[in-house]
Parts: C-alpha cells; sequence; structure tokens
C-alpha cells in the first residue's frame, strides 16, 4: 500500500467535505433548483454548491494555483503551472433522477500534463486515486486493470448520446459492431466513474466520444496507472483536446480500437 502524497491528500479532503452536502441534497432531490444549459443538459444547486466548496477546500491548500471548472469556466492562478480541473458533479442526470451513481472528479495538471487524480463516489464511499508513477488505488487497495484477452468474455462501458448531443448514426455503428462479438456493454452515466472501474477490472475497457476535459481528467489517468491503455479514436494521445477516448486493458485495447475504427469507416 502506497503512502498518499499531500497532494492526493488535499483532494481527497476536498472532495470529501464537498460529499457531505451532495448526499444531503441527494435526499432532498425533489427540492433542488434545476436549470438547463441545453437540451437534456442539466445543472443543479448541488453542482453549484459542490463546486464551490471544491473551489474554498483547493483554494486554501494551494493558493496560487488555478481552475478548470465545469460550472464557473477557467480561473486564473498566479502559478501557471498548475491548475486543477473539476467536475464538481459527474452525472448530474442520474443525481436528479434518484440514481445512486454519480461522482466528484478532481485532476491536476501540471504543465499540461495530468499528474494526480481523484474519482470519489460518495453513495458508495469508494475514494479512486492515482498520481503518476505511484499508480492507481481505491481507497487503500492497489487497483490493476483486467487480465481478460478475449471480447467474447469481456464487458465494456460506454456513453450514449441523447437529444441534442453527439453523432448517433456513427455511435450506434459503434455499439452494434461492440455489442456482436462481448459478453455485454454497459452505459451507467458518469464517464468519470467509467473509467475508474476500467481501472479497478470491473469493466474491461471503455469507449466513448466528445467527453469534456473534466469528464476524462483524473479517469484517464486512473487507467494508465492501473497498467491500462488509453488512446484518442485515432490512436493519439489528443485525448483531452478531443473528447475521443478508448481505453482498457493491453490484450483488449487493438481489439477494441478497431472495431470503432472498422465501424466508424462504414457508410451511412
Amino acid at each position: 500500500m502506497a503512502a498518499r502524497s499531500a497532494t492526493i491528500n488535499v483532494m481527497a479532503s476536498a472532495a470529501l467535505k464537498a460529499a457531505r452536502g451532495m448526499i444531503r441534497d441527494f435526499n432532498e432531490v425533489e427540492q433542488l433548483q434545476v436549470s438547463v444549459k441545453a437540451p437534456s443538459d442539466f445543472v443543479s444547486a448541488a453542482d453549484l454548491r459542490a463546486e464551490k466548496v471544491l473551489r474554498t477546500e483547493l483554494s486554501k491548500a494551494r493558493p496560487s494555483y488555478g481552475f478548470l471548472l465545469e460550472e464557473a469556466g477557467p480561473v486564473t492562478g498566479e502559478d501557471a503551472r498548475h491548475r486543477w480541473i473539476i467536475d464538481p458533479l459527474d452525472g448530474t442526470t442520474n443525481f436528479l433522477h434518484g440514481i445512486p451513481h454519480f461522482a466528484i472528479s478532481i485532476g491536476l495538471e501540471r504543465d499540461g500534463e495530468i499528474v494526480a487524480g481523484v474519482v470519489y463516489d460518495p453513495t458508495r464511499d469508494e475514494m479512486f486515486w492515482a498520481e503518476k508513477g505511484v499508480g492507481s488505488y481505491l481507497n487503500d487497495r492497489r487497483l490493476r486493470v483486467s487480465g481478460r484477452r478475449q471480447l467474447g468474455e469481456s464487458i465494456f462501458g460506454t456513453g450514449i448520446p441523447f437529444r441534442g448531443r453527439g453523432d448517433h448514426p456513427s455511435y450506434l455503428k459503434t455499439l452494434a459492431a461492440v455489442m456482436q462479438v462481448t459478453a455485454g456493454v454497459r452505459r451507467m452515466g458518469a464517464a468519470s466513474l467509467d473509467l475508474a472501474y476500467v481501472a479497478a477490472g470491473r469493466y474491461d475497457g471503455f469507449w466513448e466520444f466528445g467527453l469534456s476535459i473534466w469528464d476524462l481528467a483524473a479517469g484517464q489517468l486512473l487507467v494508465r496507472e492501473a497498467g491500462g491503455q488509453v488512446t484518442d479514436t485515432a490512436g493519439g494521445q489528443d485525448i483531452l483536446a478531443t473528447g475521443n477516448i478508448i481505453a482498457a486493458n493491453t490484450h483488449l485495447h487493438g481489439q477494441l480500437a478497431g472495431l470503432v475504427k472498422d465501424a466508424l469507416r462504414q457508410p451511412g
């Protein structure tokens, strides 16, 4: 078991504090104020409260760092090398429907590279964390991606575009391709947790398109530090810029990437 660094302790402490209010809001979700950012894209008072707590707590510990916040946007810090990348409530739609599957995601970027990440699931009290060169952990247990080698034995996570978002025809082609040769596909509604589940070996892989940087920052590091392989759909490393991701163990990554690429090449 690796000892948590001061950085991870700061991130975990902030997530735990934000989660306390989030759970109270979840238990009274019918009374929350909700606004619409875009079709089927919501922001609740819970998102805003959690983001405020996270910003306050992280600023206390690292006052010179900047932020990239899902709701408030970019905040420039005196230290140009570091910024926190935060999704205060990944899985807002689940949250608002009373589905207990959502997370707080915090990534730390240094000189353009994600070097630490925390994904906290408050309903299960699961703290996934990773630091570059240190490994990935769930609470205090070291994580490794799954060892499965055959698509037919494997389960993959993904996201499904909804009203007003995404290229539905292209996505359906990739979904059909993966469905036909695997043991199953799961769509749970929180990309940061999907990636944490890949790191934990619960999913054998994950793919999705058009995600935001705060959806990916912490989760992609979790997978890498757990021994997995992460690329964009072109096979490169522009994941945070493109929002397109294919993540899996090293045995299955190429197979999953091949299925997705071949599906996207199909006409119509």
